[in-house]
């Protein structure tokens, strides 16, 4: 009986040590970024609005913006990153092999990917869909007129079986002229080897706004023919890290959600709302949670800005792209962006 109440007492300890509430447990990515100084993040090689080098090696977009979050989230400072630029047939090799610590990098959520190649989704910050271009002179209004038709599509992405699928279920054929690198693809198209392009209907308008000498000789297509939910990845190795990803987004969307910018960041710090008191740390718990200082959410928020106004510089009204808020608006206003309780 000694014996037997020696191993429940040992298990019922064990259980309240597991349940004890404290700082996060830190992981091997977690400690190798703290140790190393910056985030490195894998990125598109060039996509304007989402991850896009200026002449002088200077990167901007929505996804780098992330990047410069999770910066923000783990030394207080946005500008310790560093940018991977990576193909779509090289980005999961990288983040599996270690030699980025985020992919944030366009790059849709699917269940293969979630499941069976050792990485984690760890949430959305763009909701896409998959898009045709085709040339004006061809006088095609819809992708159901694009029957036989050559088109253009980036090796290693999910447009592949998209486009597949939608010409199979819908009876058409078409001769696909599959491309490693998307710049090669692009000049391909241009070229006049391809009918049409697909690739993401955002991607496929940051192709038009950086052509602005020929952009009215193109159109893009009504149809969407996919889902594509865009959002960072990590390994399954470290569930810290995994957590300071997701958060992080979080933040900038409640930001969003609370009215709290870049501008008024440190005024709403004497904000008497309970949420935003959580979210900018002037009441403690969230740091400690993840391993963070507790004003983690108020850099991300100062230095980077909410969700919203990554977006509008980036990609929306103020940028060259001036997508539409649409899906990607707050939940509040009919879109589908909805923070987590930041608790």
């Amino acid at each position: 009986m000694m014996h037997k109440l020696g191993i429940s007492t040992g298990l019922a300890l064990a259980v309240g040590l597991a349940l004890t509430p404290g700082a996060a447990k830190a992981g091997a990515t977690f400690e190798a970024i703290k140790a190393r100084g910056v985030v490195t993040c894998g990125v598109n090689t060039g996509v304007a609005g989402f991850s896009i080098p200026d002449t002088r090696g200077a990167w901007s977009g929505i996804d780098i913006d992330l990047c410069r979050a999770f910066a923000a989230a783990m030394f207080a400072d946005a500008s310790k990153t560093k940018y991977v630029p990576l193909t779509a047939a090289q980005r999961f090799t990288a983040l599996q092999s270690g030699e980025i610590d985020v992919l944030t990098r366009n790059t849709t959520i699917t269940l293969v990917r979630d499941g069976s190649m050792g990485l984690l989704l760890t949430g959305i910050n763009f909701y896409d869909g998959q898009g045709f271009m085709v040339k004006q002179d061809l006088k095609v209004k819809s992708v159901k007129e694009l029957n036989g038709a050559t088109i253009c599509a980036a090796q290693g992405t999910t447009h592949e079986l998209n486009m597949a699928d939608y010409f199979r279920s819908n009876k058409l054929t078409y001769k696909p002229v599959v491309i490693e690198n998307q710049d090669q693809m692009y000049e391909a198209f241009f070229a006049g080897r391809c009918d049409a392009m697909t690739q993401d209907s955002s991607a496929l308008a940051a192709v038009l706004a950086a052509k602005p000498q020929i952009a009215g000789s193109y159109m893009i297509l009504p149809e969407r023919i996919s889902k594509e939910p865009l959002g960072p990845m990590v390994r399954q190795d470290d569930m810290q890290w995994f957590a300071v990803v997701k958060w992080a987004l979080a933040a900038m969307i409640e930001g969003e959600e609370k009215g709290v910018t870049q501008a008024n960041a440190d005024q709403m710090l004497t904000s008497d709302d309970p949420g935003i008191k959580r979210l900018l740390g002037v009441t403690e718990g969230n740091g400690k949670a993840l391993g963070l200082n507790e004003k983690w959410a108020h850099a991300i928020l100062k230095q980077v800005g909410n969700y919203g106004e990554s977006f509008e510089r980036n990609v929306g009204k103020a940028s060259a792209l001036k997508l539409e808020r649409g899906v990607n608006d707050l939940w509040t206003r009919g879109g589908l962006m909805y923070a987590l309780p930041l608790r």
